[in-house]
């Protein structure tokens, strides 16, 4: 059995025990939690994985030079201050007496080991440091990042870098990350933060306990937390009902009025930062999943996204398969994030017989097949929305063969190319329209640490050369009018479809209060047990 396959088949028996455990473990004390979502951070490491499944758990662990606040706003973390060296980068000072959970001291030593950890060609956080030309050391707590040109949300775009301690990595091998293979930075940790790992059972349960060290004011009542990753949504719910869990994130879309409903349960309803959406193999010369038409790729003729974009009624998934839980997106970011585009905001409508005559237009009359992959435990209702739109795309023409997979075994598929379309969500760290351009439409340059999410391999000159304009740009018009540029080309050239902006759906205990914040990260240290 090769390692793939033993991860495979852990995963799989972590799913039963996790849901045995919820019919015979019950609390131990009021102020322990016990909270479960479907995906399982695939690692402890803080720079192997650049998905919000590792960063919202490690968030609780590690911390930042700056870190976001209950309202998204950026504030002091490890760093207490900042400011800009004219226009060469930006100068932190960090706090004094901070200690990781060994009782080592934090130094500027550990801030540019992290740096230089978590910008190297095996993080998968690499392009977050795109920006920066040079980190240099002033003195044991000052630290200077000097970037290739002014960058104005440059701490804004470092929010979820997370600082490891120096001494640690080296004495346990981990000086580089590891995305495939294991090392004993993937099951153990040492960070900063409000809570320490105390065991890990991935695919089972992962244990946190309050770092008594910790630098900052507690404001939580916690004793411990265990996270029980449960794929399967009923059994998630059936544990919350019984009691036998504190919290589950998300409430399955169908179940919102149940748990709504329910004495001694509460429902946590907002809108996520996290827009759904297609996306293409724009750089394949031929379609890898179709009999058809294997030795071209229709999707690399702006006339046949067109047609995808019509041929699927985004109101409809909205209406019935997300309950109406959800806004119909029209760019990659929603109307709350900086930079959105109101002059690329008018969104392709509904229109099967206008798909169906793009179709004919592009020399596809008589339609294709093509293989359409998702995940199956990463947004609320993935398998679901796809089943939905495969049907949709095939009345139009489009015969979709869906392959729906958990996500630990996705992002590989999706970065060796292995798919013809493919649904992701994006939430931009930075709050910032440019965040989505930088990651997932500008052309792929390892060199540079751009497009290391443009899995379909789209690329635009006119894009590229506005993205540097766009960052060093302080003034607002200025700025905002290059982005709307890039919104406008994005829409027209029908890079991505946006379907949604994803909701925010969690359920608890009503003896629980806590802080849900847009970016979906449940950070425990602004949680209390009542």
């Amino acid at each position: 059995m090769t390692k793939s396959s033993r991860r495979s088949t852990q995963l799989a028996a972590g799913f039963t025990l996790a849901a045995a455990l919820l019919s015979s473990v019950s609390l131990a004390g009021a102020a322990e939690l016990r909270w479960s979502s479907p995906t399982d951070p695939q690692t402890m490491d803080p720079h192997a994985v650049n998905s919000a499944p590792v960063l919202g758990f490690l968030n609780n662990v590690y911390e930042g030079l700056v870190r976001r606040d209950k309202n998204m706003q950026i504030e002091g973390s490890l760093a207490e201050s900042w400011e800009p060296l004219g226009a060469d980068g930006w100068r932190f000072k960090l706090r004094e007496g901070v200690k990781f959970h060994d009782g080592s001291d934090l130094t500027a030593e550990d801030v540019l080991f992290s740096y230089e950890r978590a910008s190297s060609e095996e993080a998968d956080t690499s392009s977050w440091f795109s920006p920066v030309k040079e980190v240099k050391i002033v003195d044991d707590y000052t630290i200077d990042f000097l970037t290739h040109a002014p960058n104005p949300i440059f701490p804004d775009s470092i929010a979820n870098f997370m600082i490891m301690d120096k001494g640690w990595s080296e004495a346990n091998n981990a000086v580089r990350p590891a995305k495939e293979s294991e090392t004993y930075a993937t099951l153990n940790a040492n960070g900063t933060g409000p809570f320490r790992l105390a065991s890990r059972e991935p695919g089972v349960q992962t244990v946190l306990e309050p770092f008594d060290g910790w630098w900052d004011e507690k404001e939580h009542n916690l004793t411990k937390a265990t996270f029980m990753p449960i794929a399967n949504p009923a059994t998630a719910v059936s544990g919350l009902l019984s009691g036998q869990v504190d919290l589950i994130n998300p409430v399955p879309v169908q179940d919102v009025n149940r748990i709504e409903s329910q004495d001694g349960l509460t429902l946590h309803q907002g809108i996520e930062a996290r827009v759904i959406m297609l996306g293409f193999g724009h750089g394949h010369d031929a379609l890898k999943y179709s009999a058809e038409t294997a030795d071209k790729n229709p999707f690399q003729d702006v006339k046949v996204r067109q047609a995808v974009q019509k041929a699927i009624n985004a109101e409809a998934l909205v209406d019935k398969i997300m309950r109406g839980n959800a806004e119909v997106a029209s760019q990659l970011v929603s109307p709350q994030m900086k930079g959105y585009s109101e002059s690329a905001s008018n969104r392709t409508g509904y229109d099967p017989d206008g798909a169906k005559a793009l179709l004919a237009e592009a020399g596809y009359a008589d339609g294709f097949s093509f293989g359409l992959k998702c995940p199956n435990d990463r947004y609320i209702n993935d398998e679901a929305l796809c089943k939905a739109m495969a049907a949709m795309l095939t009345q139009a023409g489009m015969k979709a063969d869906l392959n729906a997979m958990p996500v630990r075994n996705y992002w590989p598929e999706l970065r060796a190319g292995n798919f013809d379309m493919y649904l992701l969500g994006w939430s931009p760290g930075t709050f910032d329209a440019e965040h989505p351009v930088r990651f997932l439409v500008t052309t792929k340059n390892d060199e540079k640490k751009l497009g290391s999410w443009n899995f379909g391999r789209y690329s635009n000159a006119r894009v590229d050369e506005l993205l540097p304009l766009i960052q060093k740009e302080i003034d607002p018009k200025e700025r905002q009018a290059m982005l709307d540029e890039v919104a406008g080309i994005i829409r027209d050239d029908v890079v991505y479809v946006p379907l949604h902006i994803q909701p925010l759906l969690w359920g608890s205990k009503s003896n629980i209060d806590l802080t849900q914040r847009a970016d979906n990260f449940l950070m425990l240290r602004w949680i209390t047990v009542n």
